[in-house]
């Protein structure tokens, strides 16, 4: 399950659009927001891709992010 608030924090760190993401990880922006509020669960490549988009470089904070417990 996706940490929604840590997730949007990084997003929001950014500077970058949702729009703008959802496009380089390969998926409509309406997508990506269902999978940021947890409707239906990001793939790994998305995670990949979501973590290259917003530098999210250490496995700790991936984790925390893309595998609530």
């Amino acid at each position: 399950m996706t940490d929604t608030d840590l997730l949007l924090d990084k997003i929001y760190d950014s500077g970058l659009r949702l729009d703008y993401i959802a496009k380089r990880i390969g998926i409509s922006r309406q997508t990506l927001s269902m999978k940021i509020h947890n409707k239906s669960d990001f793939t790994s490549p998305e995670i990949n891709g979501l973590c290259d988009v917003l530098s999210v470089k250490s496995l700790r904070e991936k984790d925390a992010i893309f595998f609530k417990r």
